[in-house]
């Protein structure tokens, strides 16, 4: 095999391709970042509603991950280098599409789509890459670089964006990721490329149909939760006049349901096509191998959490504080600092101590993180206590991000690294895209329930006017500022008095739909410490076991 090796190549030719590589993945994650925190910007610079642009949020992260098998396929028919040039370049469509859009829709096929497609080509072939240039504590240092890149991108886009947003406009930042992939492409030649398989595979469409449509199901189901109910019937869709309750339920069970449904069928016939001697989109048999399981789930569990709190930390600091976007930026610096530090200090840690154990330190930070926030988040910004839980969460999730793509690349041999990258995204783009529908399905639905119970409550309030706010907000409420419900309100023809009552009954249910929404990130945190259980009790070796991988140990 053509594999590159370390030892024959100078410091700089050596750490010269990861830096190639930390680039793109930079530029890919700062998009969500930069997205997040310029949220009321591009709300009112489009002309949209914070529950559209979850949306496309959500969206994006999900055709990433609809598609990142897919992508990860690609990467063996085309050769990876070549796949990770060509996802460069509808990337960089996608994101000069995005900085020109002038509506949502524009920005859903420029961002959510062409982007998301650009990147299922990109980050697989990025882990396959890094594995075929290094070896050893090399490839474990590489994978540690490309973890911290990634931590700074999430932790730097908030500063970036908001810097940008308010001195400029977003759109800038994405006509600079468009730049940055100009200048990356000439540099492509410095890397290696692995070699292709002797046969040339075959895109399976009917895995790849099944796996995206089971997918889309399962996040669109709960992404409409806090519109159509969860289980009790909202605001469910009408087909042909009629609306669409199931059994007198809301559809979301039956969505969620459905996908699950389809993905058990994937799995289904991804087996008998391997057993037919087909090729299919993934082997199932490699989700059998433990230490790439528990790192698949755990990377799910980490991408949920950032995802989520990246949703509503911004929310909070705009449309509830006021701040703009470089205010925003700046009060999560703490997190920003302490996740690219952590980050980049865990492979060093990891010779050290064993991986789960860094993981499980990293879950308790995060743990402890989010009692501070929920301790502190109000109406008035407690400035201390919201930097301690900044920094802890972003301590805890950089400990975590600098392990876990050595625990998944370093469990297969070589010839399944692309397979392994193409799983790796899909479960960070998952459960990015669980966490953004999820979190912020807590947040609208703790919003209105707050809501309503408020101003059920407020004696202030004749009945008929509670009935009134009831009925209007039974289809839901968009998170806004204050200022804007005391504006509808007036202009409905309130009293000076009761339009008090009803904008200190919002406010109030903003604060209790933001707890909510950082409560169920710290269950999701205790979920994945009890799941950590499962990650590698020792260090990680320098070659996997050899009953751990269906091809060769990786080196």
């Amino acid at each position: 095999m053509a594999q590159a090796s370390e030892a024959g190549r100078s410091g700089a030719a050596r750490w010269g391709v990861v830096l190639v590589l930390a680039a793109a993945q930079f530029i890919m994650v700062l998009d969500t970042t930069v997205m997040n925190v310029s949220i009321t910007n591009v709300v009112a610079d489009l002309d949209t509603t914070v529950s559209k642009l979850q949306l496309a949020i959500t969206a994006y992260t999900l055709v990433m991950a609809a598609f990142m098998l897919t992508g990860g396929k690609m990467g063996d028919i085309l050769g990876r280098r070549r796949a990770f040039g060509i996802g460069l370049v509808v990337y960089g469509i996608g994101s000069l599409t995005t900085a020109l859009s002038p509506n949502i829709e524009v920005l859903l096929i420029g961002w959510s789509l062409v982007e998301g497609i650009g990147a299922t080509l990109v980050i697989p072939a990025i882990a396959a890459l890094i594995a075929g240039n290094y070896e050893g504590k090399g490839r474990a240092m590489a994978y540690g670089i490309i973890g911290g890149i990634a931590a700074a991108g999430a932790a730097a886009g908030p500063l970036i964006g908001g810097w940008v947003t308010t001195a400029a406009s977003w759109r800038w930042v994405f006509a600079g990721e468009t730049v940055v992939i100009v200048l990356i492409l000439p540099l492509l030649r410095i890397i290696k490329d692995l070699p292709r398989p002797e046969q040339r595979p075959r895109i399976d469409l009917v895995g790849m149909l099944l796996s995206a449509a089971g997918m889309a199901l399962v996040v669109l189901g709960i992404l409409q939760s806090s519109t159509w109910g969860a289980v009790k019937p909202r605001n469910p869709p009408e087909v042909n006049g009629h609306e669409l309750t199931p059994l007198g339920f809301s559809p979301v069970p039956f969505v969620v349901l459905g996908g699950l449904v389809v993905l058990g069928l994937f799995a289904i016939w991804e087996r008998r096509l391997e057993a037919r001697g087909g090729e299919p989109l993934l082997k199932v048999a490699m989700l059998r191998i433990e230490q790439l399981r528990s790192g698949l789930v755990m990377l799910g569990f980490q991408q949920l959490v950032i995802a989520g709190m990246l949703f509503v930390l911004p929310l909070y600091l705009q449309v509830v504080l006021g701040n703009d976007a470089l205010e925003t930026g700046i009060k999560i610096l703490p997190l920003s600092i302490a996740m690219f530090v952590l980050a980049l200090s865990g492979p060093k840690l990891a010779e050290r101590v064993p991986v789960r154990r860094i993981v499980q330190m990293g879950l308790a930070l995060a743990l402890a993180a989010a009692v501070v926030l929920l301790a502190t988040v109000d109406a008035e910004l407690n400035e201390t206590g919201f930097a301690v839980g900044m920094a802890l969460f972003g301590a805890g999730v950089g400990l975590v991000v600098s392990q876990l793509g050595n625990v998944i690349m370093s469990s297969v041999g070589p010839d399944d690294t692309s397979e392994a990258g193409g799983l790796q995204g899909t479960a960070q783009n998952l459960g990015a895209s669980l966490g953004t529908a999820l979190i912020g399905a807590i947040l609208l639905a703790g919003l209105v329930g707050s809501f309503q119970r408020d101003v059920e409550d407020n004696p202030a309030l004749p009945v008929s006017v509670q009935q009134q706010l009831r009925a209007a907000t039974e289809q839901g409420i968009e998170f806004v500022p204050s200022a804007q419900v005391e504006q509808i309100v007036t202009d409905a023809g309130l009293p000076p008095q009761q339009v008090d009552a009803v904008v200190t009954a919002y406010e109030d249910a903003q604060i209790l739909a933001l707890k909510a929404a950082m409560g169920a990130a710290a269950i999701v945190v205790l979920l994945a410490l009890w799941f950590s259980r499962r990650l590698p009790a020792g260090r990680l070796g320098e070659r996997a076991p050899p009953e751990a991988a269906p091809g060769p140990a990786a080196a």
